[in-house]
């Protein structure tokens, strides 16, 4: 079978998507030194968030109105215990990837943003917790949809947040330079690995914060409105 055959003119719009957000998101994040210098951390976290989360809109509802494009590669829907382990898999997708929402006052810009160097909570189990709830969501979501369109999204955003890795500890380096090898020599990009290492201790009363209680919430929100989600997002006709 040619794997190019298969490929709907969706499949290349998403590429563009991806590509595009990959560099406003990672390009924005390089270029935070300078512009902070240039117009002040406030008013460059607000040209962050009018680049990236309209980008981010687009990308999620032309993924779910395309989501079942392409090739059926496999079908579990039907398979008993799936929905289960995918809702499973979606829960402990969002728990490492919103802790870096936790300063909420500093993300809306009301406080002044901060470059931080984190090494307590979820960042003990992995230092890239939004890499590895991506990964988590896209393993469970192409999963249970099993489409070309799907995989290939899912790999795409996978490759995005694994430069990320990159990127994120290049510039934390340039920031901090040695104290930012002290973290990193503690902490593992792998979930666990520092742990089992013996580099890394868990503090299971660091995770005792109002704002996993909201994580939590926020799951148990998006469980509840995600059929009318479904429903909202094809009434865009993209």
């Amino acid at each position: 079978m040619n794997f190019f055959r298969v490929l709907t003119p969706s499949h290349y719009i998403m590429l563009g998507l991806l590509f595009g957000f990959a560099i406003a998101h990672s390009g924005l994040a390089a270029l935070r030194p300078w512009g902070e210098k240039k117009i002040g951390p406030r008013l460059y976290r607000i040209l962050f968030a009018l680049v990236s989360l309209p980008l981010a809109v687009v990308l999620i509802v032309y993924f779910i109105n395309h989501r079942y494009d392409g090739l059926q590669l496999w079908q579990v829907q039907g398979v008993p215990g799936v929905q289960s382990v995918v809702w499973v898999l979606s829960a402990i997708s969002f728990l490492f990837l919103y802790p870096a929402t936790f300063n909420l006052l500093e993300i809306a810009a009301i406080e002044k943003p901060q470059v931080h160097l984190y090494e307590t909570g979820i960042i003990r189990i992995t230092r890239h917790p939004q890499m590895v709830g991506q990964v988590i969501w896209c393993i469970g979501h192409t999963l249970w949809i099993g489409t070309t369109f799907t995989l290939l999204t899912s790999v795409g955003l996978v490759l995005h947040h694994l430069f990320a890795v990159w990127h994120g500890d290049r510039r934390l380096l340039a920031r901090y330079g040695e104290a930012f090898e002290a973290v990193k020599a503690r902490t593992s990009v792998i979930p666990f690995q520092a742990l089992l290492q013996g580099r890394q201790t868990l503090k299971w009363q660091e995770f005792l914060r109002p704002a996993y209680l909201g994580v939590t919430a926020f799951i148990l929100l998006l469980w509840w409105a995600h059929p009318w989600l479904i429903q909202a997002t094809g009434l865009v006709r993209w």
